[in-house]
């Protein structure tokens, strides 16, 4: 699979990822902070399997 999240794309998730875990690990929101784990793996991977199906990319295209 060819990454398809750009650098700003995958910075933000990655930071809203560990917020979310971080807020979840120290009891300031429920377990559903947990699902912080998608963003952070999906930043983490450059692949997001949601913007799959519809040909979506935030990455910047070479020339």
């Amino acid at each position: 699979m060819q990454a398809n999240i750009g650098s700003a794309d995958r910075a933000l998730r990655i930071l809203v990822g560990l917020t979310l875990i971080a807020a979840a690990a120290l009891g300031e929101i429920g377990p559903w902070g947990w699902l912080g784990v998608v963003p952070l793996v999906t930043g983490i991977v450059r692949i997001c399997p949601a913007y799959l199906p519809f040909g979506f990319s935030t990455r910047r295209k070479i020339r």
